[in-house]
């Protein structure tokens, strides 16, 4: 290790910041001031000015061994390989200026498709982030790596840019340059930009060797083989309801689906936790009380230091990073088989898709490219009605290549294994947000149960007039009026033309993203 950090220009920090262990990091975290602790243990770091990404600080290095594999537009931006060296250099001086840490981690459970990476850091509580986040040679410890790592990233979060000087678009950037297998973080503390680098680069990597990336939970029944994915956009569910107690949890969050079936990526979960209780989550809520944890942007009582889920002050992206053993039924082994089931969540804040409907395959591809959720009030600045958001895969900012290389992935394996796939509405009910009700939690477990037991297997179906879905016309422990949202709206005709509504943005969204090289799936969207 000394000689690879010599080699990026870096000295070669005390011996016990590098691999050092989980407790050692945590003490060390607090001694410094990096944060503080929770009544019950878990460390509580504010991560400054950003709470969450930055989509526009992220750009890819135009190289010539990705150049042309990289899907260029919105969301993968270009950036100069003179300025990338030159924030390099910076990056590395500012770190030789502290003492920084250095965690090694895999990412990928399957060791056919492990990604070796090495965090370097200038704070303990990301190293320890690091550790519970991804993957180690056994539990709690680091890899041992016998060569350079695969992948590097160079974390300086206290280094604020300055783009007058440095020719970045704002005081922070995350660049990351797939030919020399380095990810520069510069300006922000929040976590996630670690994680989601991590899982940009897997996105890139792992379709070369057939595997289906995919921002998804996982878990199982009985038996590995009764494996379920469950995808969706932040917000919608995915660790909630992946996390159920009668089920074996493989990951909340990013996965692997290969020719040995599903794999996580990860070794720990990274959930949003704002309004979390115990009643509603206690698997997720006992997790985030436990030291080993830590929580981001959470509020603490100054007096109790007692943690408020409820609060909102500093942002509605509160999280709690955990190792995936603090869930009562995990595996370690990060692995399941091929999925039977997956279930596509969406928080309809118009409250126009049932509840759950199952699709054809075509269908299916078709709302893998769409990627549909909403943002409501309160969410962001300025939104003040329902806002339809379509992100391809599910993940878009993430995936560097083409979305239809990703969805002719899922076509195949679909087809392939049989896997049924199911369209879930875990947003609003009865009317849109404001006028109708939130999909109550209980409803949506009982609908998920419902579906990986069989039970709907042989229920009678209706075909959804505008959506074109198959719903079912009844459903175990569900009141059958739920199950038809045109029926739980006291107004027919505004419930008709808020379904038009967001028919028309799913339609327009589709021509957009894969008109021109999925032609024949248009026929499997909204029918107006």
């Amino acid at each position: 290790m000394k000689n690879f950090l010599l080699r990026l220009g870096l000295q070669v920090p005390p011996a016990e910041h590098l691999n050092a262990s989980a407790e050692f990091l945590y003490n060390e975290a607090l001694r410094r001031g990096e944060c503080s602790a929770s009544r019950e243990g878990a460390l509580v770091l504010y991560t400054g000015k950003y709470t969450g990404r930055i989509p526009e600080a992220k750009a890819f290095v135009r190289e010539p061994g990705s150049e042309k594999k990289i899907h260029w537009g919105k969301v993968n931006h270009p950036c100069d390989e003179a300025l990338f060296q030159k924030l390099k250099k910076k990056i590395v001086s500012y770190l030789n200026r502290k003492s920084f840490f250095v965690r090694d981690a895999f990412a990928g459970a399957d060791p056919d498709c492990r990604l070796s990476l090495r965090v370097i850091t200038e704070k303990a509580v990301y190293a320890l982030f690091t550790g519970a986040m991804f993957l180690g040679s056994r539990q709690g410890m680091p890899p041992v790596l016998t060569g350079a790592p695969e992948l590097t990233i160079l974390h300086a979060p206290g280094l604020c840019l300055d783009p007058a000087v440095d020719g970045t678009s704002g005081d922070a950037c995350i660049l990351i340059h797939l030919g020399e297998n380095i990810i520069l973080i510069a300006g922000t503390g929040y976590a996630g930009e670690i994680k989601k680098s991590v899982f940009t680069v897997m996105n890139y990597r792992m379709p070369e060797q057939g595997v289906l990336p995919l921002h998804s939970a996982a878990n199982y029944g009985a038996d590995e083989n009764d494996c379920a994915l469950f995808f969706g956009l932040s917000g919608t569910g995915k660790t909630t309801l992946s996390a159920d107690p009668g089920r074996t949890l493989i990951g909340d969050d990013e996965h692997g689906w290969g020719d040995h079936g599903v794999f996580n990526f990860e070794g720990g979960c990274y959930a949003k936790v704002i309004r979390l209780s115990a009643e509603g989550e206690p698997e997720i809520y006992t997790a985030c009380q436990r030291r080993g944890t830590i929580l981001e942007n959470v509020e603490l009582d100054p007096a109790t230091q007692a943690v408020d889920f409820q609060s909102d002050r500093i942002t509605e992206n509160t999280r709690a990073i955990y190792p995936i053993a603090f869930i009562p039924r995990m595996t370690l082994k990060g692995v399941g088989g091929q999925p039977r089931h997956i279930l596509m969540l969406a928080c309809d804040a118009f409250g126009v898709l049932p509840p759950i409907s199952r699709l054809t395959p075509d269908q299916a591809v078709y709302h893998f490219l769409s990627g549909y959720t909403a943002k409501v009030a309160g969410t962001e600045t300025g939104i003040k009605t329902p806002q339809a958001v379509f992100s391809a895969c599910f993940g878009a900012p993430f995936m560097p290549l083409a979305p239809t290389v990703y969805a002719g992935l899922l076509r195949d394996k679909i087809r392939k294994h049989g896997t049924s796939v199911w369209l879930v509405n875990t947003g609003w009910s009865g009317g849109g947000y404001g006028i109708g009700k939130r999909m109550p939690l209980a409803v949506t477990r009982a609908l998920v149960r419902a579906v990986l037991s069989g039970a709907l297997n042989t229920a009678a179906f209706r075909r959804d007039s505008i959506f074109g879905t198959e719903v079912p016309l009844a459903c175990p422990d569900v009141a059958a009026a739920l199950l038809n949202p045109r029926e739980a709206w006291s107004d027919p005709a505004a419930y008709e033309k808020a379904a038009r509504h967001l028919a028309e943005l799913f339609k327009k969204n589709f021509m957009e993203v894969a008109a021109g090289l999925m032609p024949e799936l248009a026929q499997a969207g909204p029918v107006i």
